[in-house]
């Protein structure tokens, strides 16, 4: 029995991406608990509306309460122990013809004070989040294959993934059209939506995001948006235009890439959209030579850009009007935008760049690796986000390297992995102002499924409720024992008094 989709232009893109693009492999060590900064700078604000700039707002310590309807801003708390227990473990069965190259995909990854919600394949699961007796909780069947998730949750846990459904005979079946918004601690789906005209919806092409109150859809030749209370739509724009909509990206904003001419010389811009209408709120024209564009953050905004090469060569930060603030260079840096999947393309990547975090009036941004003996793995380094001067830098230590995570509140979680056998991989706790570090969790990953688990271009790597979860993006059998399940999802939480 197949668990994977018909073959069609979903499958056999995947295939032929598979075949072709170099993979980015982590050491699997065991372990057991183009233009210059100045021409970018020629890119500028065109277009404002008055308005307050977020971007420039106090930090804030402590988050401020939220409706129900905002993306949730987490304000993590240090668990009371943080000698770390497995909170979540789940094991994918029914993997036996899965090979490298043409995975069981298991996009989109989502966590409640309850729940932690995993997409696969054609389905979402809801697992119980307690440290005693973890279990299935719910699974929503969906109408077929999930084609684009959101990293982004409401603050009272709902979330939305597009599908590509099953299609009548004589039509394209590998068109992904259906919006299905969910909540994640009951696993009932509140509505579902068909997006209009999207005949070119792929899974290589569709991106997915949330703003307080609206679920946004891009698919490149068109897009469109939803009222999060009943699914009615708001807008969409799908005319003919010189620029096309290349992506979305969420939260406390909403923020779109347009590609704009033919793709042999595309130029970019950035605009800031009213979610509610899709009125243009300001533009910001990227330079000319730039290959590809990324959206970090939306607010404050932050862009990350290819210019002249196929990598990220540069951070560009906004004020809340669109004006240019400061061009950081990425040289020595990896910013990873553009790496999930290896490269593919898969499930919306405007928004994911995995080496960045984005914090209220810093960056964060992970160096490359560095492999000198006795020195440290890599590091993290603050950047200010209206001079792109640096701060301070967070160093790892030798064979255990530094991966950002996530602001929380003033400070970054940033999970730093252990090869050694006697120390612990761990998320840490950094305060950027002072450099105090603080343990958040500490914890072994199982040997056999670390290097998968550990790399963030693999798997998803969250922190929500004092818990961290690893969670993998594509799931094959095992080589030596095909029928056996396969560890899709481990969740780690701190143990309890008196364990």
């Amino acid at each position: 029995m197949s668990f994977g989709p018909p073959p069609s232009v979903w499958t056999q893109s995947a295939l032929a991406a598979d075949q072709t693009r170099k993979r980015r492999r982590s050491r699997l060590l065991g372990a057991a608990a183009v233009v210059t900064a100045a021409a970018l700078g020629l890119g500028g604000w065109l277009l404002s509306s008055a308005g307050d700039d977020r971007s420039q707002a106090r930090p804030r310590t402590f988050a401020a309460a939220q409706s129900p309807d905002d993306i949730r801003e987490p304000v993590e708390k240090n668990p009371v122990s943080p000698e770390g227990q497995v909170a979540v473990e789940y094991k994918e069965s029914g993997l036996a013809k899965t090979v490298k190259g043409d995975p069981r995909y298991a996009p989109g990854t989502w966590a409640t004070d309850k729940i932690l919600a995993k997409g696969i394949a054609d389905r979402i699961v809801g697992l119980t989040t307690a440290a005693k007796g973890p279990e299935k909780a719910w699974t929503l069947q969906l109408d077929g294959h999930i084609c684009a998730t959101s990293k982004h949750i409401t603050a009272d846990g709902r979330t939305a993934v597009v599908v590509q459904p099953k299609k009548p005979a004589g039509t394209k079946s590998d068109v992904c059209d259906e919006v299905v918004f969910f909540d994640v601690d009951t696993g009932r789906k509140l509505w579902q939506a068909k997006m209009p005209s999207a005949t070119s919806a792929f899974v290589t092409d569709t991106n997915l995001t949330l703003v307080k109150g609206v679920v946004a859809v891009a698919w490149g030749e068109g897009s469109v948006a939803y009222d999060m209370r009943n699914g009615k739509q708001l807008w969409n724009s799908t005319s003919v235009s010189a620029c096309e909509d290349n992506g979305f990206a969420g939260g406390r904003a909403l923020l779109v890439v347009e590609r704009c001419g033919p793709s042999s010389n595309s130029t970019y811009r950035v605009e800031k959209l009213d979610p509610r209408t899709g009125r243009t709120l300001w533009t910001y024209k990227v330079a000319d030579g730039v290959e590809d564009v990324y959206l970090p953050s939306s607010d404050p905004p932050v862009i990350a850009v290819a210019a002249g090469d196929s990598l990220v060569t540069d951070l560009i930060t906004l004020d809340g009007d669109g004006r240019h603030l400061a061009t950081i260079s990425m040289n020595g840096y990896d910013p990873k935008c553009g790496d999930r999947d290896f490269g593919a393309g898969y499930f919306g990547v405007v928004e994911y760049c995995d080496g960045v975090v984005v914090g209220r009036t810093q960056v964060y941004v992970v160096s490359k690796d560095n492999t000198e003996l006795g020195q440290a793995a890599n590091w993290i380094v603050a950047f200010d986000l209206k001079t792109g001067k640096t701060g301070r830098k967070f160093d790892g230590r030798s064979s255990e390297p530094l991966t950002p995570i996530q602001v929380s509140g003033d400070d970054l979680l940033v999970f730093r992995r252990s090869y050694d056998e006697v120390e612990p991989s761990a998320v840490v706790r950094w305060d950027p102002r002072t450099g105090k570090q603080t343990p958040f969790l500490l914890f072994g990953l199982p040997e056999d499924d670390q290097g998968d688990l550990a790399d963030i271009a693999q798997s998803d790597i969250l922190v929500a409720h004092g818990r961290v979860f690893f969670a993998k993006r594509e799931l094959t059998a095992d080589d030596k024992h095909p029928t056996y399940p396969v560890l899709a999802v481990l969740g780690i939480a701190g143990a309890a008094p008196g364990h």
